[in-house]
């Protein structure tokens, strides 16, 4: 495919590194000189330097035979200029970065395909689906669901009381006595590590785990932990991403959103009118304590400042709050949260580049995660009747060591594999991959 991303900024930059492993012919473009040259040093596309929005430029990205034209720089105008401008040049599908909430609302009202853009993403709307998702469960750092449940990526924290601490994958097996869950990514010091048996969990692992149903009780267990139902949760910070939150979560739970400028808290007021929102700085801990906070079970840190989104995670957490997400705008700040004590850090461009990235994947993969801070994908297959994957067991099939079958769904049932599993036609197969391999994965899957 040829892919032309507009925007060469954190979004863009890793769009860029997650499509260089497919094997896509790749065009950058961006007005800013570093940010291309720190592109082109790192990844193997092709760099043009100009405004997305000029056809000349468009033309000399060759945009009549893009595959895909993607508009992800800074400023929403810029994005939806670029898509109408590239789908009348010839661009076969388009894809535009928003930021305006009306955009999201009324998507199907504004019929954006009459313009020229077949599809737009919002980090910032995603950024707060994604902390809808991580509140489900207070004693994990990460949760996905396949298939409404029949499998479920986990995540924990291996720390002094639990019972992964200085066990290899091997020696866990007692506690696994019927095979419901499978060790498929091991996070330590910034590495990702695709466990096997020798592999050894130590104190300050994330460690992710695909469980069947009745196995997601017994990873919880591991970590000693005791789980909290949420009801009360705080917000900080009235962005686009708090708004988003609070709309998505006021449905289910009493929200209190914490916002500093006054005249923004009048319009929250306004927008959110089954939020309770408060005037006031949450860097303040006695402002804090005065709004309740040590009863909250949930705090949520969206601020602008992505320092003041940890202090502040940390500074509850010091409090007894029971789950923290941190909200933070620089990229390597996300394998920090293994280490600082905020349960989760999250990075809304990430999340939109992962979401734009199944766009690519469509007709191949049925479904696609990422893991926050691992360097890894996580697919969901499903087996045809001529796949490579059939007729051999797990173990024969030569699968690549940087990636593992964390589960298959057959016949509306969930299942965690071992190496005597045989595949059949229509299962549908988990599995959890470096970016490097996703391709050569594939292979076993057409």
């Amino acid at each position: 495919m040829r892919i032309i991303i507009a925007g060469a900024g954190d979004l863009g930059f890793h769009l860029a590194k997650l499509l260089v492993h497919e094997e896509q012919d790749i065009i950058l473009i961006d007005e800013v000189p570093d940010v291309l040259e720190h592109a082109s040093g790192h990844l193997d596309v092709q760099t043009i330097k100009g405004s997305s929005t000029s056809p000349r430029i468009l033309e000399e990205a060759n945009v009549g035979k893009a595959d895909l034209l993607i508009a992800v720089t800074a400023n929403q105008d810029t994005n939806i200029t670029t898509c109408i401008i590239g789908k009348r040049l010839g661009a076969k599908k388009t894809i535009a970065r928003v930021s305006n909430i009306e955009y999201i609302r009324q998507r199907d009202k504004l019929d954006l395909k009459r313009a020229g853009i077949d599809d737009i993403v919002s980090p910032e709307s995603l950024a707060a689906k994604e902390i809808k998702r991580l509140l489900k469960e207070t004693t994990m750092t990460d949760t996905f669901e396949f298939e409404n449940g029949l499998l479920t990526l986990m995540g924990v924290s291996v720390d002094d009381m639990s019972a992964l601490k200085d066990k290899t994958v091997e020696e866990t097996a007692y506690l696994n006595p019927d095979n419901s869950f499978i060790a498929v990514a091991i996070l330590r010091n910034n590495e990702t590590i695709i466990p096997y048996g020798g592999h050894k969990f130590q104190h300050n692992d994330h460690a992710y785990f695909i469980a069947q149903p009745n196995g997601i009780e017994r990873v919880i267990a591991l970590t000693n932990k005791k789980r909290i139902a949420i009801k009360n949760i705080a917000i900080l910070g009235g962005t686009r991403v708090g708004i988003h939150a609070a709309s998505q979560l006021s449905k289910k739970y009493k929200i209190k959103l914490i916002e500093r400028n006054k005249d923004k808290c009048i319009r929250l007021a306004e927008e959110l009118p089954d939020t309770m929102i408060i005037n006031g700085d949450g860097r303040d801990v006695d402002l804090l304590k005065e709004e309740g906070i040590q009863n909250m079970d949930a705090f949520i840190a969206v601020t602008g400042n992505s320092e003041t989104n940890i202090i502040s995670c940390l500074s509850v957490k010091n409090l007894g709050v029971g789950k923290t997400i941190s909200l933070v705008e620089n990229v390597d700040y996300i394998h920090l949260s293994q280490n600082i004590g905020v349960d989760t850090l999250i990075n809304k461009k990430l999340i939109a580049a992962n979401f734009i990235f199944r766009h690519i994947r469509e007709g191949e993969v049925l479904n696609l995660t990422s893991i926050h801070g691992v360097d890894a994908e996580v697919l969901e297959f499903e087996v045809k009747d001529k796949s490579k994957i059939l007729d051999k067991e797990l173990r024969d099939l030569d699968f690549p060591k940087t990636a593992v079958v964390g589960g298959v769904i057959r016949k509306g049932q969930g299942h965690t594999v071992r190496g005597d599993f045989t595949f059949e036609p229509k299962d549908r197969v988990v599995v959890l991959s470096r970016p490097e391999c996703i391709h050569q994965i594939e292979r076993y899957f057409k």
